[in-house]
């Protein structure tokens, strides 16, 4: 497959650009500046783009099977997240090109709560953390109002880190997966397969899903 990553250099962005590489797929790693193309694999096709500008979505996406939305706004930025939605989504209006967007787990249900988000529980989302999670929930807004292209959205379990890769996990829709322990986890190198493995056996279209251990 072909597919452009945008958010390349990223915490999760490189581990999907490895993980892709590692599968033979051609790729296009986008970054937003200069001073990051040096931590791009040199297998990569490196590209400076930046998702929230649809002219740039479209130039980097002509000719690819899938776009991956990877980017993670530094603190204080946290809106920019909702920005690169929007023009991930209209720069791949009318193309064909498919898109999986590496969100959140803020609105995922908490079990046996009713119905409770991760917003609305802090077990799961710490203080620190709201601005980030009331951005990815708007970012899902912005997808479930879009009805042309083929998106799909991955929400990460309550806690995404750095890892090993083990391709072990379990998928889920909008309920937040839960181990016989009541942790939510999963390393970033096993979302990335999750995320791979939707790429090339597409399960999901125009809807949220997600995978934890």
């Amino acid at each position: 497959m072909r597919i452009t990553v945008f958010g390349a250099a990223g915490n999760v962005g490189s581990r999907v650009v490895a993980e892709a590489l590692a599968r033979g797929h051609r790729v296009t790693a986008v970054v937003r500046g200069h001073a990051r193309l040096a931590e791009l694999p040199a297998a990569a096709d490196a590209r400076i783009g930046d998702a929230a500008d649809p002219r740039d979505v479209a130039r980097l996406s002509a000719g690819r099977d899938l776009v991956i939305g990877a980017t993670r706004p530094a603190p204080g930025s946290e809106r920019e997240l909702v920005r690169a939605a929007r023009g991930l989504l209209a720069g791949l209006a009318g193309s064909g090109v498919r898109l999986l967007l590496v969100g959140g787990a803020a609105t995922l249900t908490v079990p046996g709560t009713g119905g409770r988000t991760v917003l609305e529980d802090p077990r799961f989302l710490p203080a620190a953390w709201r601005d980030i999670a009331l951005a990815c929930a708007d970012q899902l807004r912005v997808c479930q109002a879009e009805r042309e292209v083929d998106w799909a959205y991955l929400s990460p379990p309550a806690l995404l880190e750095p890892g090993a890769r083990t391709g072990a996990y379990r998928l889920g829709t909008d309920e937040l997966l839960l181990d016989a322990s009541g942790r939510s986890a999963i390393s970033m190198e096993d979302l990335a397969v999750a995320l791979l493995d939707e790429a090339e056996r597409p399960e999901h279209h125009r809807t949220r899903f997600t995978a934890a251990y």
